[in-house]
């Protein structure tokens, strides 16, 4: 059973997190050759001021 963790700063709408779901799972069935029902996506949301980039937050870099 495949299970895929994605990471993304908070802010994407339902449909793009729907859409990173579907992406993701389509991506392990066709490398692995995994069944569809066995692929678990989780998707984590950080705010941005926890996610840090060459030192500085996410927020801070007005992302």
């Amino acid at each position: 059973m495949p299970f895929a963790q994605i990471y993304m700063i908070e802010g994407r709408t339902e449909a793009q997190k729907k859409a990173v779901i579907e992406k993701v799972t389509q991506a392990l069935v066709e490398a692995v050759g995994a069944p569809v029902n066995t692929v678990r996506v989780l998707i984590q949301e950080v705010p941005a001021a926890h996610w840090g980039i060459a030192g500085v937050s996410a927020k801070d870099m007005g992302r």
